[in-house]
């Protein structure tokens, strides 16, 4: 059974922090879907990851072309994962169920902490899924660095 873990964005932008959990997922092999509910989003993610991180590229695609099962990193605003993804990543306040975080290795649900609408979200779906008896892990970057700050 998996985990969600929730990234309160208060210091980096989330092309940033996309990027770096991407990174550490691929680095322990797994596929991931990226899950938003704009496509404009999506699609300034997906400029964002050709950039890639500093130290190497980010093998990606946009949902909706003939070889999305084929990629390591897939953005999407659908539920559908043809990737068959080990984690996934809401962006932008996707909805994430109690059954999809038991499905997956890791579930990273990403929200800016700065966005009223954004946070209340998060809490709220913070609530749904512990009421699910879904393991969840809040993490927040206020100090600088990324620490855990509560865990059901």
């Amino acid at each position: 059974m998996g985990a969600a873990f929730f990234y309160h964005l208060t210091r980096r932008p989330l092309a940033e922090t996309l990027m770096m959990l991407a990174s550490k997922s691929r680095a322990n092999g797994w596929t991931v879907v990226v899950r938003g509910q704009d496509m404009a989003q999506m699609q300034a993610l997906d400029v964002a990851l050709w950039r890639g991180p500093d130290d190497g590229f980010l093998p990606h695609g946009l949902a909706g072309g003939p070889h999305d099962a084929d990629q390591p990193i897939l953005l999407t605003t659908s539920a559908a994962a043809p990737n068959a993804p080990d984690c996934l990543m809401s962006v932008g306040g996707a909805e994430i169920t109690a059954e999809e975080v038991a499905a997956h290795e890791r579930v990273c649900i990403l929200f800016d902490g700065n966005d009223e609408a954004a946070l209340e979200g998060a809490r709220a779906q913070w609530r749904v899924l512990k009421d699910a008896g879904a393991s969840a892990q809040y993490w927040s970057e206020e100090s600088g660095s990324w620490e855990k700050k509560a865990e059901t």
